[in-house]
């Protein structure tokens, strides 16, 4: 999945959303927002960490309590896991609120890098926070379960089926979701456990998947990551600061927008396993035409080679043999705004890797995951148009999804949800 700035044959640059799944979500959707990026570039980060002996990069604390979630905006962490729980029978709306208090104490108190006040398995005992973050979204049939139908967003509505899906119920959906992301493996798993511990009796997991990014330092300098394809993944994702940012990936009262989720956002998870296999068949030169962009540096093929990932995408340029630069079932060029009514997600992906298949084949991926303001406004066309002509396609396979309402951030002395459950 793709975002660029792309210059119509009229002349015209705009910046929008050139790639989300569907049978073809991946050159921006890619291993991680910002790639590796060291921690303390990491927006809100602390370097002053209360975890005992730990070193620079376990050190990176990202506050809990603001007016957004944390592991929105922030770079992809090294690690991610991401989890579906179910209420149990009869858990209700009191349930919901007493487990929501209980998950709001404990990660307040890991993600400054203290041990959990209860069920602290000391996993992670001698680690800092590693700018661990823990993000909760609610799942359309929550609201059922909790008597809350009456306030479930009308944009929570379930996602179209898109040609080429093979969606396993089991690993998708659920009534709450949490991604939770730091630069630590154990610190991701201790904080899972603990989450799982303290739901036992409310809510039972559902499905759980692991990914992974970048680590911060391992290239010699701040580069946009990569995904298992070997692409530059995550050029020109939107950032913080730009013109409209906040409009297109948080939530607004007004309209059929809910006041509980102003703050909040949609997040749209896919877990989408790449044939590796058939695409390490190809040529390099064959891969980046189904791309539309150079492996070595992310250059747009309607530019010279070495401009650089930041290049404008020029969709009318042509080769030296009088076609198009940049070929017509080109990833780029599906995905590009002008046919997408420009619509616009901020992608926070990861990679996945989790053994053979049976065939012998790679168990291997993307964990796309994207946030944005209306689903129906952003993911939903452009996976439709993906899914229907972009040459990326017959390398993937849709294979899990699910859509949640992000909650908005936690203000002082209040709890997850609360904008919700007491309002």
């Amino acid at each position: 999945m793709e975002h660029d700035q792309t210059t119509s044959p009229a002349g015209f640059t705009r910046r929008a959303l050139l790639g989300t799944a569907g049978a073809g979500l991946l050159v921006g959707a890619g291993a991680g927002v910002a790639g590796a990026v060291a921690y303390e570039d990491r927006p809100g980060a602390d370097p002053k960490a209360s975890g005992g002996g730990a070193g620079a990069l376990g050190a990176g604390r990202v506050p809990f309590r603001a007016e957004h979630q944390a592991g929105i905006l922030e770079p992809a962490q090294a690690r991610v896991q991401l989890a579906a729980f179910d209420l149990v029978d009869g858990a209700g709306r009191d349930g919901l609120r007493a487990l929501l208090r209980r998950w709001t104490g404990a990660v307040e108190r890991l993600t400054a890098g203290e041990p959990a006040a209860e069920f602290d398995n000391q996993v992670a005992l001698d680690a800092g926070p590693c700018s661990l973050t823990v993000t909760l979204g609610f799942g359309a049939t929550l609201f059922d379960r909790t008597g809350l139908a009456d306030r479930r967003p009308a944009a929570l509505e379930p996602l179209p089926a898109f040609p080429g899906d093979a969606l396993d119920p089991a690993r998708g959906d659920g009534d709450l979701f949490v991604q939770i992301g730091a630069d630590d493996a154990l610190v991701t798993v201790h904080a899972l456990r603990t989450l799982q511990k303290l739901a036992a009796g409310t809510a039972a997991l559902r499905w759980q998947s692991a990914g992974f990014s970048r680590t911060p330092g391992a290239a010699a300098r701040p580069v946009t990551g990569r995904n298992l394809m070997g692409q530059i993944d995550g050029t020109n994702n939107p950032r913080p600061g730009e013109d409209g940012f906040a409009a297109k990936v948080f939530c607004a009262p007004g309209g059929d927008q809910p006041a509980w989720l102003a703050g909040g956002s949609y997040l749209v998870f896919r877990r989408i396993r790449m044939l590796l296999d058939h695409w390490e068949e190809l040529p390099v030169d064959r891969q980046e035409r189904v791309i539309g962009r150079r492996k070595s540096d992310g250059s747009p093929l309607s530019a010279p080679a070495g401009s650089g990932e930041g290049t404008p995408v020029d969709l009318a340029a042509q080769g030296p043999d009088g076609g198009l630069a940049i070929p017509a079932d080109a990833h780029v060029r599906v995905a590009a705004p002008a046919g997408n009514g420009g619509a616009t997600m901020l992608r926070r992906g990861f990679s996945y890797h989790d053994g053979a298949l049976p065939d012998g084949s790679p168990d291997a991926g993307l964990l796309f995951l994207a946030f944005q303001a209306d689903p129906r406004k952003g993911f939903t066309p452009v996976q439709r148009k993906l899914s229907r002509g972009d040459g990326l396609s017959r390398f993937l396979r849709h294979e899990a999804g699910g859509l949640y309402a992000v909650l908005p951030g936690v203000p002082a002395g209040g709890y997850l949800g609360q904008q919700l459950l007491d309002g």
